[in-house]
């Protein structure tokens, strides 16, 4: 496993801030910490993600983090009370703008 780098720990760190019932994309945290993207964020997450709640952090699309992970995905959402379409994140409804308190 690759080392951890400054990058990775933001990553981390703001995953874990994201409050339950709420959502980013993997590009709007790499747009919120102004650096990497979509892709840069998915490998820190499939590396490193598993002790943060990695369910919080969906494709721009509102699904889950891969097909193997829907039910799992699904049950977290239900859980925390996460707006659904389908067995999609509502978007509109779950988005996270990264300021604590301050949901779009």
């Amino acid at each position: 496993m690759e080392p951890v780098n400054p990058f990775v720990e933001r990553v981390l760190d703001l995953v874990e801030r994201i409050p339950p019932g709420k959502v980013m994309a993997y590009g709007d945290i790499a747009e919120y910490l102004g650096e990497g993207g979509p892709r840069q964020v998915g490998k820190v997450m499939s590396t490193w993600g598993g002790g943060v709640p990695w369910w919080r952090v969906v494709h721009s699309d509102g699904t889950g983090a891969a097909p193997d992970h829907v039910q799992r995905c699904l049950d977290h959402w239900r859980e925390e009370g996460t707006p659904l379409r389908g067995e999609r994140v509502d978007m509109r409804l779950a988005r996270w703008d990264g300021r604590s308190g301050d949901f779009q």
